[in-house]
């Protein structure tokens, strides 16, 4: 019984939007979603702005739900770990985890196009090119101006639904309501999307079947796989001071850095100087609130909870969100007027938990992923996880290749860095880290 919603209004058809409708039109709800942007499928997916997304088991699950698997499988490729590349160009290869867990680069535009094609088939029906204003939470009511008509036209349905990212339009009408709590803030540092092409003979300019990273202190170059044998480089970089994009703002200023900092990636980047000056400079925001929903709306995936891209989870926190919202729909009988508090109660502490591990591992991954003293610590926690696998699983695996509960990963994380910080004094470690008492040491996570 649908508790009296049948018809739904969605904002946004990008991933999230994409994905949900999918869910509910599964379940036989009539959904209709207004997209500000033009079709992708007929004007291209805007170039400059788009990291390739990292697709871990989170998003696998999601999509396999909905029958999506093949249609995904066949536009993503494997990344079994980090390659580092220092200032020599010397290559170091970190696994991601066991030999046979990888991470998937996928293209935004592309796997977009591919949902919004399902969900059509699913009987969505979608509105480019839409412009919705005066929302009314109350009545699940808004405006909506379709291309270049100047008529506005008022849209009714049962309810309304705001996937519509970082900056949505539903939730900035929750914010002018009582009670509810908003907070946004910016990194310094914003990204540049920039290319390796393909080389002369068509192949992978680099090893495909890995995420690069160039890691270099207070800012990082890192490289993901595309299909069609180029890698989409996004270089993050302070907005303003010594090295910024502020700084490099001539070709001759450009190339020296590059040529200092990123010199054996400079030669796989013909077009380095027109990608820097031509592609938009673009910041990078953390969005926390609550609730996510109010009266008949709800918003959910960018527009509840928007992070930064550092541990790759963006994508799948907003398609675990459908996951779990779609499961949760099944406990309640479709009764939205019970599930829909116990969906944002339970997911909000998992929200707030990946915002601050991406925060905490981009400083990871500028400044850490070269170390010795890193990489011996994961060496270590690799060793504990392989000789007890059930009981030391390492954060960066709780949160990629297990659906455990981000808060509950970050949790244990802790827990497992305090430990490690006592390991990792010891003066002689690199030394004898091997003959250490394994057992004793994941005997500690009980009594922590």
């Amino acid at each position: 019984m649908k508790k009296n919603i049948e018809h739904i209004s969605m904002l946004g058809a990008g991933l999230v939007g994409s994905l949900l409708s999918i869910y509910l039109a599964k379940r036989g709800y009539h959904v209709k979603i207004y997209e500000k942007r033009p079709d992708m499928r007929k004007t291209g997916a805007a170039q400059g702005r788009s990291i390739n997304l990292a697709l871990s088991d989170r998003g696998w699950k999601a999509i396999k739900e909905v029958g999506a698997y093949n249609d995904i499988a066949n536009i993503s490729i494997p990344m079994k770990g980090r390659l580092m590349h220092d200032e020599d160009g010397k290559l170091t290869f970190q696994s991601y985890g066991k030999e046979d867990q990888a991470i998937y680069s996928v293209s935004r535009g592309r796997l977009n196009e591919v949902l919004i094609d399902i969900a059509e088939k699913e009987g969505v029906e979608i509105i480019f090119n839409a412009n919705c204003t005066d929302i009314n939470l109350k009545t699940a009511e808004f405006s909506a101006g379709i291309g270049n008509d100047s008529n506005e036209e008022i849209i009714r349905s049962d309810f309304l639904i705001g996937a519509d990212g970082a900056f949505s339009a539903i939730r900035d009408a929750m914010q002018r309501s009582d009670r509810f709590n908003y907070q946004q803030f910016y990194l310094e540092h914003g990204y540049k999307e920039l290319t390796i092409p393909p080389t002369k003979n068509g192949d992978f300019a680099m090893e495909p079947n890995a995420l690069h990273i160039w890691p270099r202190g207070q800012f990082m170059l890192i490289a993901l796989p595309n299909m069609d044998k180029s890698f989409t480089c996004t270089l993050f970089f302070p907005f303003e001071g010594e090295h910024s994009f502020s700084s490099l703002n001539n070709e001759s200023k450009l190339l020296d850095f590059f040529n200092a900092t990123f010199k054996d990636a400079v030669p796989l980047m013909p077009n380095l100087v027109e990608d820097y000056f031509e592609n938009p400079t673009s910041s990078l925001v953390t969005v926390r609130c609550y609730p996510w929903v109010k009266e008949k709306a709800l918003i959910i995936g960018d527009a509840a909870h928007a992070i930064v891209p550092f541990y790759g989870q963006g994508m799948n926190c907003g398609f675990e969100d459908c996951q779990i919202f779609n499961k949760m729909m099944s406990e309640y009988g479709d009764n939205w007027t019970e599930f829909l508090p116990a969906f944002q109660q339970s997911r909000k502490p998992d929200a707030d938990a990946i915002s601050e591990l991406a925060l905490k591992n981009f400083i990871e991954m500028r400044d850490k992923v070269a170390d010795t003293n890193f990489l011996l610590r994961k060496e270590i926690e690799s060793r504990l996880h392989e000789a007890f696998p059930d009981r030391w699983v390492p954060l960066y695996s709780m949160v990629t290749f297990t659906d455990a509960p981000y808060a509950k990963a970050l949790e244990m994380g802790i827990r497992q860095q305090s430990i490690m910080d006592e390991i990792m004094k010891d003066p002689e470690i690199s030394e004898k880290w091997q003959y250490l008492n394994f057992e004793e040491i994941v005997n500690k996570l009980d009594k922590n």
